[in-house]
Protein backbone atom coordinates (compact mmCIF):
# COMPACT_ATOMS: atom_id res chain seq x y z
CA UNK A 1 0.00 0.00 0.00
CA UNK A 2 3.04 2.26 0.37
CA UNK A 3 2.16 5.51 2.20
CA UNK A 4 -0.71 3.78 4.05
CA UNK A 5 0.38 1.86 7.15
CA UNK A 6 -1.91 -0.74 8.67
CA UNK A 7 -1.79 1.24 11.92
CA UNK A 8 -3.23 4.28 10.14
CA UNK A 9 -5.74 2.15 8.27
CA UNK A 10 -6.97 0.30 11.35
CA UNK A 11 -7.31 3.59 13.24
CA UNK A 12 -9.48 5.02 10.46
CA UNK A 13 -11.60 1.86 10.38
CA UNK A 14 -12.03 1.87 14.15
CA UNK A 15 -13.28 5.47 14.07
CA UNK A 16 -15.71 4.64 11.28
CA UNK A 17 -17.03 1.55 13.07
CA UNK A 18 -17.47 3.47 16.31
CA UNK A 19 -19.48 6.07 14.42
CA UNK A 20 -21.63 3.52 12.57
CA UNK A 21 -22.08 0.68 15.06
CA UNK A 22 -22.20 2.62 18.31
CA UNK A 23 -23.13 0.21 21.11
CA UNK A 24 -24.15 -2.56 18.72
CA UNK A 25 -25.76 -3.56 15.43
CA UNK A 26 -29.29 -4.04 16.74
CA UNK A 27 -30.79 -5.32 13.48
CA UNK A 28 -28.14 -7.98 12.95
CA UNK A 29 -28.28 -9.02 16.60
CA UNK A 30 -32.04 -9.44 16.29
CA UNK A 31 -32.10 -11.39 13.03
CA UNK A 32 -28.85 -13.31 12.48
CA UNK A 33 -28.00 -16.34 14.64
CA UNK A 34 -24.58 -16.12 16.29
CA UNK A 35 -21.98 -18.27 14.52
CA UNK A 36 -23.95 -18.68 11.31
CA UNK A 37 -21.61 -18.55 8.32
CA UNK A 38 -22.09 -17.48 4.75
CA UNK A 39 -20.63 -15.76 1.76
CA UNK A 40 -20.46 -12.11 0.69
CA UNK A 41 -19.96 -10.85 -2.85
CA UNK A 42 -19.01 -7.27 -3.69
CA UNK A 43 -20.54 -6.26 -7.01
CA UNK A 44 -19.86 -3.26 -9.29
CA UNK A 45 -22.89 -1.09 -10.08
CA UNK A 46 -21.11 1.45 -12.27
CA UNK A 47 -20.85 1.17 -16.08
CA UNK A 48 -17.06 1.23 -15.61
CA UNK A 49 -14.66 2.18 -12.82
CA UNK A 50 -11.14 1.77 -11.48
CA UNK A 51 -11.07 -0.43 -8.39
CA UNK A 52 -9.05 0.73 -5.37
CA UNK A 53 -8.92 -0.10 -1.68
CA UNK A 54 -10.05 -3.72 -1.85
CA UNK A 55 -7.65 -4.67 0.94
CA UNK A 56 -9.94 -2.73 3.31
CA UNK A 57 -12.75 -5.30 3.14
CA UNK A 58 -10.83 -7.99 5.01
CA UNK A 59 -9.59 -5.49 7.62
CA UNK A 60 -13.12 -4.29 8.35
CA UNK A 61 -14.67 -7.76 8.40
CA UNK A 62 -11.94 -8.99 10.75
CA UNK A 63 -12.66 -6.12 13.15
CA UNK A 64 -16.37 -6.94 13.16
CA UNK A 65 -15.69 -10.55 14.11
CA UNK A 66 -16.57 -12.30 10.86
CA UNK A 67 -13.28 -14.25 10.66
CA UNK A 68 -13.19 -13.61 6.90
CA UNK A 69 -11.53 -15.74 4.28
CA UNK A 70 -10.84 -14.25 0.86
CA UNK A 71 -12.09 -16.23 -2.10
CA UNK A 72 -11.62 -13.55 -4.73
CA UNK A 73 -10.33 -9.96 -4.85
CA UNK A 74 -9.77 -7.80 -7.92
CA UNK A 75 -6.35 -6.24 -8.43
CA UNK A 76 -5.77 -2.69 -7.28
CA UNK A 77 -6.09 -0.29 -10.18
CA UNK A 78 -8.08 -2.78 -12.26
CA UNK A 79 -10.63 -1.34 -14.68
CA UNK A 80 -13.89 -3.19 -14.05
CA UNK A 81 -17.39 -2.98 -15.47
CA UNK A 82 -20.96 -3.31 -14.26
CA UNK A 83 -21.96 -6.51 -12.44
CA UNK A 84 -18.36 -7.71 -12.06
CA UNK A 85 -17.66 -9.35 -8.68
CA UNK A 86 -14.59 -7.54 -7.32
CA UNK A 87 -14.53 -9.26 -3.94
CA UNK A 88 -15.81 -12.49 -2.45
CA UNK A 89 -15.50 -13.57 1.18
CA UNK A 90 -16.70 -16.28 3.51
CA UNK A 91 -17.17 -15.68 7.21
CA UNK A 92 -19.64 -15.28 10.03
CA UNK A 93 -22.66 -13.48 8.61
CA UNK A 94 -23.13 -11.19 11.60
CA UNK A 95 -19.67 -9.71 11.19
CA UNK A 96 -20.02 -9.37 7.43
CA UNK A 97 -23.31 -7.51 7.81
CA UNK A 98 -22.09 -5.25 10.59
CA UNK A 99 -19.03 -4.25 8.57
CA UNK A 100 -20.82 -3.91 5.24
CA UNK A 101 -21.49 -0.17 5.13
CA UNK A 102 -18.16 0.93 6.59
CA UNK A 103 -16.21 -1.29 4.19
CA UNK A 104 -18.23 -0.15 1.18
CA UNK A 105 -17.90 3.52 2.15
CA UNK A 106 -14.11 3.31 2.17
CA UNK A 107 -13.77 1.33 -1.06
CA UNK A 108 -16.39 3.37 -2.92
CA UNK A 109 -14.54 6.58 -2.01
CA UNK A 110 -11.11 5.27 -2.99
CA UNK A 111 -12.42 3.78 -6.21
CA UNK A 112 -13.98 7.14 -7.01
CA UNK A 113 -10.65 8.91 -6.51
CA UNK A 114 -8.85 6.31 -8.62
CA UNK A 115 -11.45 6.48 -11.38
CA UNK A 116 -11.37 10.28 -11.65
CA UNK A 117 -7.57 10.31 -11.52
CA UNK A 118 -7.42 7.79 -14.34
CA UNK A 119 -9.58 10.02 -16.54
CA UNK A 120 -7.13 12.90 -16.10
CA UNK A 121 -4.15 10.61 -16.69
CA UNK A 122 -5.68 9.33 -19.92
CA UNK A 123 -6.45 12.89 -21.02
CA UNK A 124 -2.73 13.83 -20.99
CA UNK A 125 -1.37 10.54 -22.33
CA UNK A 126 1.52 11.06 -24.72
CA UNK A 127 2.62 14.37 -23.17
CA UNK A 128 5.41 14.90 -20.65
CA UNK A 129 3.02 16.15 -17.96
CA UNK A 130 2.20 14.22 -14.81
CA UNK A 131 -1.13 14.44 -13.01
CA UNK A 132 -0.63 15.03 -9.27
CA UNK A 133 -2.88 15.52 -6.26
CA UNK A 134 -2.96 18.27 -3.61
CA UNK A 135 -3.49 18.55 0.15
CA UNK A 136 -7.22 19.11 -0.43
CA UNK A 137 -8.13 15.78 1.13
CA UNK A 138 -10.75 14.71 3.65
CA UNK A 139 -9.40 15.09 7.21
CA UNK A 140 -7.92 11.84 8.49
CA UNK A 141 -8.08 10.11 5.09
CA UNK A 142 -5.13 11.72 3.31
CA UNK A 143 -2.91 8.64 3.15
CA UNK A 144 -5.75 6.52 1.76
CA UNK A 145 -6.83 9.12 -0.79
CA UNK A 146 -3.28 9.71 -1.98
CA UNK A 147 -2.90 5.96 -2.31
CA UNK A 148 -6.02 5.92 -4.50
CA UNK A 149 -4.52 8.62 -6.73
CA UNK A 150 -1.57 6.31 -7.38
CA UNK A 151 -3.91 3.38 -8.00
CA UNK A 152 -5.52 5.50 -10.72
CA UNK A 153 -2.17 6.18 -12.39
CA UNK A 154 -1.52 9.62 -10.90
CA UNK A 155 1.30 10.86 -8.70
CA UNK A 156 1.48 12.50 -5.29
CA UNK A 157 2.40 16.08 -4.43
CA UNK A 158 3.80 16.69 -0.95
CA UNK A 159 2.05 14.67 1.74
CA UNK A 160 1.96 17.47 4.29
CA UNK A 161 3.52 20.78 5.25
CA UNK A 162 6.64 18.96 6.44
CA UNK A 163 7.22 17.34 3.04
CA UNK A 164 8.62 20.30 1.14
CA UNK A 165 8.78 24.05 0.70
CA UNK A 166 6.03 25.62 -1.38
CA UNK A 167 5.96 29.41 -1.09
CA UNK A 168 2.42 30.64 -1.79
CA UNK A 169 0.84 34.07 -2.11
CA UNK A 170 0.38 34.61 1.62
CA UNK A 171 3.99 33.60 2.33
CA UNK A 172 5.12 36.10 -0.30
CA UNK A 173 2.98 38.82 1.28
CA UNK A 174 4.40 38.04 4.72
CA UNK A 175 8.01 37.96 3.49
CA UNK A 176 7.67 41.12 1.41
CA UNK A 177 8.55 39.70 -2.03
CA UNK A 178 9.23 36.50 -3.93
CA UNK A 179 12.97 37.15 -3.80
CA UNK A 180 12.98 37.62 -0.03
CA UNK A 181 10.85 34.52 0.49
CA UNK A 182 13.14 32.37 -1.67
CA UNK A 183 16.30 33.74 -0.03
CA UNK A 184 14.87 32.98 3.42
CA UNK A 185 13.89 29.49 2.32
CA UNK A 186 17.40 28.85 0.98
CA UNK A 187 18.95 29.84 4.31
CA UNK A 188 16.48 27.62 6.21
CA UNK A 189 16.27 24.50 4.07
CA UNK A 190 18.87 21.79 3.60
CA UNK A 191 20.26 21.39 0.09
CA UNK A 192 18.15 18.27 -0.43
CA UNK A 193 14.87 20.23 -0.37
CA UNK A 194 13.54 21.89 -3.51
CA UNK A 195 12.12 25.38 -3.19
CA UNK A 196 8.92 25.93 -5.16
CA UNK A 197 7.11 29.26 -5.43
CA UNK A 198 3.60 30.10 -6.57
CA UNK A 199 3.30 32.75 -9.29
CA UNK A 200 0.13 34.46 -10.46
CA UNK A 201 1.71 36.69 -13.15
CA UNK A 202 4.47 36.46 -15.75
CA UNK A 203 6.32 39.22 -13.93
CA UNK A 204 6.42 37.01 -10.84
CA UNK A 205 7.74 34.14 -12.97
CA UNK A 206 10.63 36.36 -14.05
CA UNK A 207 11.37 37.25 -10.43
CA UNK A 208 11.19 33.59 -9.34
CA UNK A 209 13.61 32.61 -12.11
CA UNK A 210 16.02 35.37 -11.16
CA UNK A 211 15.83 34.30 -7.50
CA UNK A 212 16.70 30.75 -8.63
CA UNK A 213 13.56 28.90 -7.61
CA UNK A 214 13.78 25.16 -8.27
CA UNK A 215 10.14 24.96 -9.31
CA UNK A 216 7.34 27.37 -10.11
CA UNK A 217 3.64 26.81 -9.55
CA UNK A 218 1.59 28.72 -12.11
CA UNK A 219 -1.69 29.63 -10.48
CA UNK A 220 -4.82 30.19 -12.58
CA UNK A 221 -2.98 31.18 -15.77
CA UNK A 222 -4.34 30.92 -19.29
CA UNK A 223 -2.81 28.44 -21.71
CA UNK A 224 -1.11 31.30 -23.56
CA UNK A 225 0.35 32.61 -20.30
CA UNK A 226 1.54 29.10 -19.45
CA UNK A 227 3.39 28.86 -22.78
CA UNK A 228 5.03 32.22 -22.16
CA UNK A 229 5.92 31.18 -18.59
CA UNK A 230 7.59 28.05 -19.97
CA UNK A 231 9.69 30.20 -22.27
CA UNK A 232 10.52 32.65 -19.48
CA UNK A 233 11.43 30.01 -16.90
CA UNK A 234 13.63 28.02 -19.26
CA UNK A 235 14.19 24.26 -19.25
CA UNK A 236 15.95 24.09 -15.89
CA UNK A 237 12.95 25.04 -13.74
CA UNK A 238 10.16 22.58 -13.11
CA UNK A 239 6.75 24.02 -13.95
CA UNK A 240 3.55 23.04 -12.18
CA UNK A 241 0.08 24.30 -13.08
CA UNK A 242 -2.86 24.58 -10.70
CA UNK A 243 -6.29 26.19 -10.80
CA UNK A 244 -9.20 25.80 -13.22
CA UNK A 245 -7.94 22.43 -14.43
CA UNK A 246 -10.74 20.32 -15.89
CA UNK A 247 -10.97 17.27 -18.12
CA UNK A 248 -11.77 19.67 -20.94
CA UNK A 249 -8.72 21.91 -20.41
CA UNK A 250 -6.06 19.56 -19.06
CA UNK A 251 -4.79 18.38 -22.45
CA UNK A 252 -4.09 21.89 -23.73
CA UNK A 253 -2.37 22.73 -20.44
CA UNK A 254 -0.15 19.65 -20.75
CA UNK A 255 0.73 20.51 -24.35
CA UNK A 256 1.86 23.99 -23.22
CA UNK A 257 5.03 22.36 -21.89
CA UNK A 258 4.45 21.93 -18.15
CA UNK A 259 5.87 19.15 -16.02
CA UNK A 260 3.15 18.77 -13.40
CA UNK A 261 -0.58 19.46 -13.29
CA UNK A 262 -2.07 19.48 -9.80
CA UNK A 263 -5.79 18.78 -9.53
CA UNK A 264 -7.49 19.27 -6.17
CA UNK A 265 -10.69 17.73 -7.53
CA UNK A 266 -9.06 14.28 -7.55
CA UNK A 267 -9.66 14.05 -3.82
CA UNK A 268 -12.05 16.83 -2.82
CA UNK A 269 -14.64 16.28 -5.54
CA UNK A 270 -14.38 12.68 -6.71
CA UNK A 271 -17.76 10.94 -6.82
CA UNK A 272 -17.87 7.71 -4.82
CA UNK A 273 -18.37 4.70 -7.05
CA UNK A 274 -21.42 2.49 -6.51
CA UNK A 275 -20.78 -0.98 -5.10
CA UNK A 276 -23.15 -3.38 -3.38
CA UNK A 277 -22.70 -6.41 -1.16
CA UNK A 278 -24.86 -9.50 -1.51
CA UNK A 279 -25.04 -12.18 1.20
CA UNK A 280 -25.71 -15.89 0.83
CA UNK A 281 -26.18 -18.03 3.95
CA UNK A 282 -24.30 -21.31 4.11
Amino acid sequence: MELVSFTELDSAIERALTEDVGHGDLTTQATVPRGKRGQARIIVKEPEMVFAGGFIFARVFAMTGSQPQVIKLAEEGARVKSRVVVGEYTGELAGLLTGERVALNFVQLLSGVATLTNKFVEAVAGTAARIIDTRKTHPGLRALEKYAVRAGGGHNHRFGLDSGILIKDNHIAAAGSITRAIDSARRFAPHTLLVEVECETLKQVEEARSAKADAILLDNMTVDEIRRARSTAGPGIRLEVSGNVTLETVRSIAEAGVDLISVGALTHSARAMDLSMRIEAA
